[in-house]
C-alpha cells in the first residue's frame, strides 16, 4: 500500500466507529472524548503526563514505560485537538485544557494527590491546574516549559495565523510549518523520521488544523509568568528539567522560571534539545525517579 505524501489532505473523522476500530481507551468528558492510557496498580502513586503544543501523548513513550516499570500508576492522554482525542468546535484556551485534565481525573476516579508532569505547553496547563487545585497536586515536574515569556513567532507566521486569513494561511502552509518545527525540537535528528511518521497520523483527522490555529489565537503560547509565580508562593516541590540546546523554548527562559519559583530543583541536560526526556532518558530518568522518591 502506497502511503500518501500529502498529510495536508484531511479526510477522516474521529467518531464512534473510529474509536471502536482503534480499540483504545477513551473517556467521555464535558467537552468531548479524550484518548488516554493508564497503567500500573490501582493502589500505586499516580503520575500524570501532559504533552505540549502539537505532539500527542506518544511523546511520553520512554517516560511512560520507565515509570510504569518503576511501580507507579501512570496516566497520559491526548489534549483536545491532538492525537485521537476529539476536536470540539470551541476555544482552545487554558480553561479548556485545565477542565479536560480535571474531568479526566474525575472520570477515572483518581482522587489522591498526583505527581503532575508538563512538557512545553503542558507547563502552563499543569501549572494552572496546580494553582486552581493545589490539594490535588503533590509534586509538579516541568520539562522545557513554555510560558515564562511569550513564544516568538516569525512576523510572517504571526500575521498569517492571527489575522482573518489564518484559515487560508494554515491550509496552505500549516502542516509543513508544523513538521518543520518538530525537526527543530531534536538535538540529534536520528530519531526524526520515525517520529514524524507517528506525528502525521493525527493530521488525517478533521479539526486538527482548526484546533492548532485556535490554540495560538487563544494565547496558549503567551506569557504565564503570574501563574508560575503562584506556584512559587505555594512552596510546593517543583522539578525543572531543560535541554541546553532547546531551540523551541530557549534555555535562557529557565532563568526567569527560577526567579518565579525559588524552591525549584533545576537540572540542565546537555546535548539535548526541546525533548530531553525523549533524547536522553538515561540521564533524565534517574533524576525524575530520585525526585519522586524523595
Amino acid at each position: 500500500m502506497t502511503k500518501s505524501k500529502r498529510p495536508s489532505l484531511t479526510k477522516k473523522t474521529i467518531d464512534p466507529a473510529l474509536r471502536e476500530e482503534l480499540r483504545l481507551s477513551f473517556a467521555s468528558l464535558s467537552a468531548g472524548y479524550t484518548h488516554y492510557e493508564l497503567s500500573g496498580a490501582t493502589d500505586a502513586e499516580v503520575v500524570v503526563l501532559v504533552h505540549g503544543f502539537s505532539v500527542p501523548s506518544f511523546i511520553w513513550d520512554p517516560t511512560y514505560r520507565m515509570l510504569t516499570e518503576a511501580g507507579f500508576r501512570v496516566l497520559r492522554y491526548d489534549l483536545f485537538g491532538r492525537g485521537y482525542s476529539d476536536r470540539p468546535k470551541t476555544r482552545y484556551d487554558i480553561d479548556l485544557f485545565v477542565r479536560q485534565l480535571a474531568d479526566l481525573l474525575d472520570a477515572l476516579d483518581i482522587k489522591e494527590p498526583i505527581n503532575l508532569c508538563g512538557l512545553s505547553m503542558g507547563g502552563p496547563i499543569t501549572a494552572t491546574f496546580t494553582t486552581r487545585f493545589p490539594e490535588h497536586v503533590k509534586n509538579l515536574i516541568l520539562f522545557d516549559p513554555a510560558g515564562t515569556r511569550a513564544i516568538q513567532l516569525s512576523q510572517t507566521i504571526k500575521s498569517g495565523l492571527l489575522t482573518g486569513v489564518g484559515e487560508l494561511f494554515f491550509s496552505l502552509f500549516g502542516n509543513r510549518m508544523l513538521l518543520n518545527s518538530i525537526a527543530t525540537d531534536f538535538y540529534e535528528p536520528k530519531q526524526l523520521k520515525a517520529f514524524l511518521a507517528r506525528y502525521r497520523e493525527q493530521m488525517q483527522y478533521r479539526g486538527f488544523r482548526r484546533a492548532i490555529l485556535s490554540t495560538v489565537r487563544e494565547g496558549m503560547l503567551g506569557n504565564f509568568s503570574s501563574t508560575y509565580a503562584g506556584i512559587g508562593q505555594q512552596k510546593k516541590p517543583v522539578l525543572l528539567i531543560w535541554g541546553r540546546k532547546d531551540q523551541t523554548v530557549p534555555y535562557k527562559h529557565s532563568q526567569r522560571l527560577l526567579e518565579l519559583i525559588p524552591q525549584v530543583e533545576f537540572h540542565t541536560i546537555e546535548k539535548a534539545g526541546h525533548l530531553p526526556h525523549y533524547e536522553r532518558p538515561e540521564i533524565v530518568d534517574p533524576i525524575l525517579l530520585n525526585f519522586l522518591s524523595s
